[in-house]
C-alpha cells in the first residue's frame, strides 16, 4: 500500500449545516494523518481554477457560487490534506459519490448531501479523484510551507 496525499474541502453548505463535526469524525476513522488544514474563504478565482475542468458545462457558475459560498451565506470552507496508505481511495469511499442521489447512503454524500428544489446539488465535501488531481489541488490551496513534512506518527 502506497502512502499518498488527497485534499477534502468541507464545503459552505456542510458549515451552514452544522455537519463539520460529523464529517471530520467520519474522515478521522480511516486513521489518516492530517498534514495540512485551514480555513479559509475562496475567491471566485480560486473557485474557478479548482473547477477549470467544468468550465465548459452549463452549471459552472452555480458551482462558483456554491464554492465561494455565495449561495449559503457562509464566507469559509475547512480545507484539510490527508496522508497515508492508499489516502485517496479511502477518502472517496467514505465520501460517496458526487451526486448524492447516486451515493451509497451510508457515504457522507449519501447520509447528507440533497438536491434542492432550486436544483441545485449540495453534496457537502471535495475529495480528490486521483493522485494528479490531488497533487494540482494541494498546490493550489495550500503553500509548500503550509504542510507538514512529515506526519509524526506515535504508536501503532
Amino acid at each position: 500500500m502506497a502512502n499518498e496525499t488527497t485534499l477534502v474541502v468541507i464545503k459552505p453548505d456542510a458549515i451552514q449545516r452544522g455537519l463539520t463535526g460529523y464529517v471530520l469524525t467520519r474522515l478521522e476513522q480511516q486513521k489518516l494523518h492530517v498534514i495540512g488544514a485551514k480555513a479559509t474563504r475562496v475567491s471566485r478565482e480560486l473557485a474557478k481554477e479548482h473547477y477549470k475542468h467544468l468550465s465548459h458545462k452549463d452549471f459552472f457558475n452555480d458551482l462558483l457560487d456554491h464554492l465561494t459560498g455565495k449561495i449559503h451565506g457562509t464566507s469559509y470552507v475547512l480545507v484539510f490534506v490527508f496522508w497515508g496508505p492508499e489516502a485517496i481511495e479511502r477518502v472517496r469511499q467514505v465520501t460517496g459519490a458526487t451526486h448524492p442521489e447516486k451515493a451509497d447512503p451510508m457515504s457522507l454524500r449519501g447520509s447528507f448531501g440533497r438536491m434542492t428544489a432550486a436544483g441545485i446539488m449540495e453534496n457537502i465535501i471535495h475529495a480528490s479523484a486521483d493522485r494528479t488531481e490531488a497533487e494540482r489541488e494541494i498546490a493550489l490551496w495550500f503553500r509548500p510551507e503550509e504542510l507538514l513534512s512529515l506526519p509524526i506518527v506515535t504508536g501503532a
